[in-house]
């Protein structure tokens, strides 16, 4: 988890605060080690000269013993190493330690100040005549150099051995202890940690201080309504007032949450609106759609009306001309015994011909009556045979004849009876109009998924829908039959009958050869299905009462 702004903000000052306490602890610490340095540098000057002043006499008289004593009873002094006197060549001829004749490295850091040139300097500064460095023993020293001049009064004594034209007689070194010093310094060193300390831990508190009160605290109030407004709560305004920024920060929070909760209820207004003019609107397409069917309805027992009202003349003329001959055999006494099996014959044709006539005008009022809609399981293959009986006569005349292929294993389909036999109806006489002048219509049923649909097929041998025809044929009002024989509604109302029973249909055609439409209908209806099915069926018993 990744830490938060206020933690990442208090840990990169407390860093930053750290380093740069750190880094001046470490100047100031620098600082005061030169300026104790320095301090020791100048008083081992000051020694120098003491010593050098103190055995001037004793040297200028070749004292050498009393020189040596008043040099080593100063090199007893606290904080003195040693004390040693080389001439210019470089050799040792006096030391408190022991080591006097020796040769000294002239490239040696305590003479390479003078000798790193061909002609050695004369006039060193003190600074440049010190040095530090360690002992064997781990131990700091500081030693420093001072020449020993060939003043006039050496050069004119009697005594004297050298040149006047010498400048430098010798080289007075003397070493000095730092113990003090480095113990002087752990200790600066060891305050100054522990004044870094005090400060890093103070400031470190201060700056977590702040950032809670600056930053974490308005920061967490901000997400918490920021929370509130994702939960939709728009009633809760944040309230902060640690610095001019999260003021005007919040403010613009609360202006946007504001606009955000009007938006909402705008947006919750019109949708309430909009449901209301689509509860109205949908139930004005509900009204037109009952409308539509109805019209599709009346206009399909239009086209039945010819061929069935042929049909039952048929019979009504056997009728008239059997009453005829039955008259003429009966006489004032009655049916002579003679003809009376032949009076029976003709009373037998008589009702016969009645009952057929009475079976075409049931299934007429059957199709075309006002029912109440309904849901149940119905035989897809009794629908088929009573649609096919009402158009027979109709497809006759066309010259067309209707082949039933039915799957007699077929299982019993939830569904309105009137609406599917109108789908029957309306895909068997498009069937029928697509042939010219004479072909075949072939009406199917079959289960090729048991347990979950079945299928109905109505095939013809027409001439076909052309392939830009094909995505359009269920839209309203589009036709492809000539003027006045068609107003393209039938095949839209099947795919809304279809579609009210959860099922689909499929539209195969091959120009020049025929067209195959595919109902599919399920065996369990959909939910969804229920209330549009029975507006539908309503709407289908729209038809002529």
């Amino acid at each position: 988890m990744r830490p938060t702004l206020a933690v990442q903000l208090a840990v990169s000052l407390t860093l930053l605060i750290a380093v740069a306490e750190g880094v001046t602890a470490y100047v100031n610490v620098r600082t005061q080690e030169r300026q104790l340095l320095r301090h020791m540098v100048l008083g081992a000057d000051q020694l120098s000269r003491s010593i050098t002043s103190a055995t001037w006499h004793a040297m200028l008289a070749d004292d050498r013993h009393s020189a040596s004593e008043m040099m080593r009873t100063i090199a007893t002094k606290q904080g003195v190493d040693w004390i040693r006197i080389f001439n210019k060549e470089g050799r040792i001829m006096f030391s408190t330690r022991p080591e006097a004749g020796r040769m000294v490295d002239k490239n040696a850091e305590a003479c390479f100040v003078c000798h790193a040139r061909e002609h050695p300097l004369v006039r060193v500064d003190v600074p440049s005549r010190a040095r530090t460095f360690r002992e064997a023993n781990g131990g700091r020293r500081l030693g420093l150099i001072t020449p020993i001049y060939n003043e006039r009064a050496c050069s004119t004594a009697a005594c004297h051995a050298h040149d006047a034209d010498v400048a430098v007689l010798g080289i007075l070194d003397v070493g000095l202890d730092l113990a003090s010093v480095d113990a002087e310094l752990a200790a600066v060193k060891r305050r100054a940690a522990a004044v870094l300390l005090v400060e890093v831990g103070l400031v470190s508190a201060l700056v977590v201080f702040f950032v809670r009160r600056f930053v974490h605290k308005p920061i967490r109030q901000l997400i918490e309504g920021t929370r509130a407004v994702s939960a939709m709560d728009l009633d809760q305004p944040i309230v902060i007032s640690s610095s001019p920024e999260m003021v005007e920060l919040a403010r613009s929070f609360n202006v946007m949450r504001e606009r955000l909760r009007l938006a909402l209820a705008e947006i919750n207004a019109s949708k309430q609106l909009l449901e209301t003019r689509v509860d109205e609107r949908t139930a004005q397409l509900e009204a037109a759609q009952r409308k539509l069917i109805r019209s599709d309805r009346l206009a399909s027992l239009g086209q039945l009306a010819a061929s069935v009202a042929h049909e039952i003349n048929n019979p009504l003329a056997g009728v008239l001309n059997l009453s005829m001959l039955m008259q003429r055999i009966l006489t004032e006494e009655g049916v002579p015994p003679a003809r009376l099996p032949e009076f029976r014959g003709y009373l037998a044709q008589v009702s016969s011909e009645t009952a057929r006539a009475g079976r075409i005008v049931t299934d007429l009022l059957a199709f075309s009556r006002r029912s109440t809609p309904r849901r149940g399981l119905e035989d897809l293959n009794a629908l088929v045979r009573k649609t096919v009986a009402l158009v027979d006569h109709k497809l006759k005349m066309l010259n067309v004849e209707v082949v039933c292929d039915l799957d007699l294993a077929l299982p019993q389909v939830p569904c309105d009876p009137s609406q599917v036999q109108q789908v029957i109806l309306n895909l068997v006489l498009n069937a029928s109009e697509a042939i010219v002048h004479e072909g075949t219509v072939v009406v199917s049923t079959r289960a090729p998924r048991p347990g979950e649909s079945v299928q109905l097929l109505v095939r013809d041998t027409g001439t076909g829908i052309a392939p830009e025809a094909l995505p359009r044929i269920f839209d309203p009002f589009f036709t492809t039959k000539d003027e006045g024989k068609g107003v393209g509604l039938g095949l839209a109302v099947v795919y809304g009958i279809v579609q009210s029973h959860g099922g689909d249909i499929e539209v195969n055609s091959v120009p020049g050869k025929g067209t195959e439409f595919c109902v599919t209908l399920p065996l369990v209806l959909p939910a969804h299905a229920g209330p549009g099915a029975d507006a539908a069926a309503a709407a289908v018993a729209g038809g002529a009462a």
